[in-house]
């Protein structure tokens, strides 16, 4: 479904999914496994939680034009938010926008820019296949590419296989056709012992009768930030994006609708309109 209602990792140098840092790693794509281990829970989760966690395949949100239908979160994605340096905001774009020659899933990679919502500037999304390497080993950056950021988070997440992603985000053979569409990038941390509602809901099929959306995408975190989940929603133009504001206000006038049904299971949560500038 798109947004229900509209209402950060490692502060150091940009990352990409394949340069070397830190330590060498291995995050498996099955999220049973990652669920289990404790490093993968969100700080939200209370222990008891934690204990009963056990995620398992979630809908993905049907495009306007297909039905609703169920697919497992079986890939692993790399989530980059970056908040540019005071005056550096195009460089910095110039620098996202090319995504790195020995990346293991080439051309499996998009950028999103902030319009109006959350601090961040940019948005990053890279398909790794099945599992993610991370090794200890990165070229450092240099000076004038580090200095072109102010902060940023990196977090690995599960996700459908990359044609799914595609096929929802607008991408197909001909990302040309799509270039006018909007986007909305929220980020959801569920409130304790509300995880497994809250993904229920996020995946719900979009009721046509107020939802305008093209395309839906709902990720899992498994290592970074402090969220849970993030989610894309695809509107093909501004038109269909303002028709589902107007909606949505209609919807909460008469106490109804997601606005209400958001707030009872999230702590937190941000929304952020942007367009695409990669590819």
């Amino acid at each position: 479904m798109a947004r229900p209602d509209r209402v950060l990792g490692f502060p150091d140098e940009p990352f990409n999914s394949t340069e070397r840092i830190v330590m060498k790693l291995i995050i498996p794509a099955l999220v049973s496994i990652v669920a289990s281990a404790a490093f993968a829970q969100t700080p939200t989760s209370s222990p008891a939680e934690r204990a009963k966690a056990s995620p398992s395949s979630s809908p993905v949100a049907s495009s306007a034009t297909s039905s609703a239908s169920s697919a497992t979160r079986s890939d692993v994605y790399h989530v980059h938010f970056a908040k540019s340096a005071v005056g550096k905001a195009a460089q910095q774009a110039d620098v996202l926008k090319k995504q790195n020659p020995t990346a293991p899933m080439p051309g499996h990679y998009v950028v999103f820019r902030h319009q109006d919502g959350d601090a961040w500037d940019y948005a990053v999304i890279e398909h790794l296949g099945t599992k993610a390497t991370v090794d200890a080993a990165r070229p450092t950056p240099t000076p004038a590419q580090r200095d072109l950021g102010d902060w940023h988070t990196d977090t690995f997440v599960s996700g459908p296989p990359w044609a799914d992603f595609a096929r929802e985000m607008g991408l197909g053979d001909d990302a040309t056709k799509s270039a006018g569409s909007v986007y909305i990038v929220s980020m959801y941390r569920a409130a304790p012992g509300q995880r497994d509602a809250l993904d229920k809901m996020l995946n719900e099929p979009p009721d046509r009768a107020v939802d305008t959306s093209s395309g839906n995408v709902v990720f899992q975190h498994l290592e970074g930030a402090d969220w849970t989940f993030v989610a894309v929603a695809r509107f093909n133009s501004w038109d269909d994006f303002a028709k589902n504001e107007i909606n949505s206000v209609a919807q909460t006038n008469k106490n109804a609708g997601g606005w209400f049904q958001i707030r009872n299971l999230v702590s937190s949560h941000t929304d952020t309109l942007c367009d695409r500038i990669t590819p």
